[in-house]
C-alpha cells in the first residue's frame, strides 16, 4: 500500500513543480494558527478527531457530511483538534477542506503523504496547525528534519508518524517532539492495538505521544492513556453513523448514542 500511497501523491508534486516553475506558489497563510502540540498536552487525553470520508481499509464512510458540520460537531462533542485526511485518491479528501473547517477555532492537522517540501509549502498556505510526516513514507532521517523545521519555520508542528522501534529511531534522530504512534501496518493495513500501547512505555517525558488507528471505545482512550500516550486520534469510530458529534461524546464517556 505504501507504493500506492507515493504513487497517488506524484501528480500533486508534478503539479506544485509546475507551479515553482512559474512562480506561481501560494503565499503563506496570514491568520492565526491555533497551537498543535500545546493542546496535546492539557489534563487528562487529547481527542484529535477526524474528518475522514473513506478509506483503503474501510471504502465509503460518509461523503455526506460537509467539512463545516463536521468541525461544528467535534467542537461541541469536545474534541481538542481536528485531523483533516487531504488526500484525494484513496481517501477522497481536499486540501481545501482545511480552510473550511477554521470556525470552531481547534488546531487542524494535515494528514496526508507528505514527502516533498513544496507539500509543506502548500500546506503553509492553508490554516493547518501541523502537518504529518510518516517514517516509513519517508525513512530519511535527514529528508524527515528538513521537513519538520520547514513546517516549524511557518508556524506549523510536525507530527512524525512511526509504527514500530526502528521508525521510533528514525523519528528521534530528525528531531520530531510530536509522535504519532500507528497501530495499523501502512504496507498491510492490519491494524494491532497491543503493539501500539506497548510502545507507550518508550515515550520520553520531552515528547508528546499520540495514538492512533483502531480507538473506538471509552475504554480504548483509558488505555491509552494509561500507556502513557497524551492523545488519541480517532476517525472512523466518529465518522461512521452519520453523527459525529454525538459519537464523540459517547466516546468520552460524556453522552450515550
Amino acid at each position: 500500500m505504501l507504493e500506492r500511497f507515493r504513487a497517488a501523491k506524484r501528480h500533486e508534486v508534478d503539479k506544485l513543480e509546475q507551479c515553482a516553475r512559474r512562480g506561481g506558489l501560494p503565499a503563506p497563510f496570514a491568520g492565526p494558527r491555533p497551537a498543535f502540540g500545546t493542546a496535546l498536552r492539557g489534563d487528562g487525553l487529547a481527542v484529535i478527531a477526524e474528518y475522514k470520508r473513506a478509506s483503503p481499509s474501510c471504502g465509503v464512510i460518509d461523503t455526506k457530511l460537509t467539512p463545516e458540520e463536521v468541525a461544528t460537531a467535534y467542537e461541541a462533542g469536545g474534541a481538542t483538534a481536528i485531523s483533516v485526511l487531504t488526500e484525494e485518491v484513496h481517501f477522497r479528501g481536499e486540501l481545501s477542506y482545511l480552510g473550511r473547517m477554521t470556525a470552531p477555532g481547534l488546531p487542524l492537522l494535515r494528514k496526508d503523504f507528505i514527502m516533498h517540501p513544496l507539500q509543506v509549502t502548500a500546506t503553509a498556505a492553508t490554516p493547518a496547525s501541523a502537518l504529518l510526516l510518516i517514517v516509513r513514507l519517508t525513512p530519511d532521517a535527514a529528508l524527515l528534519r528538513d521537513l519538520r523545521e520547514q513546517a516549524e519555520a511557518q508556524g506549523m508542528d510536525a507530527v512524525v508518524e512511526v509504527f514500530d522501534t526502528d521508525d521510533l529511531d528514525i523519528a528521534r534522530a530528525s528531531g520530531a517532539r510530536i509522535i504519532q504512534v500507528n497501530a495499523r501496518d501502512l504496507d498491510t493495513l492490519k491494524v494491532s492495538m497491543p503493539a501500539c500501547l506497548g510502545m507507550g512505555v518508550l515515550r520520553d517525558a520531552a515528547e508528546t505521544w499520540v495514538a492512533a488507528s483502531g480507538m473506538s471505545a471509552p475504554e480504548h482512550l483509558a488505555a491509552a492513556a494509561t500507556a502513557g500516550y497524551d492523545a488519541a486520534l480517532v476517525g472512523t469510530a466518529l465518522m461512521r453513523g452519520g453523527d459525529p458529534g454525538t459519537a464523540l461524546r459517547a466516546l468520552l464517556g460524556r453522552e450515550a448514542v
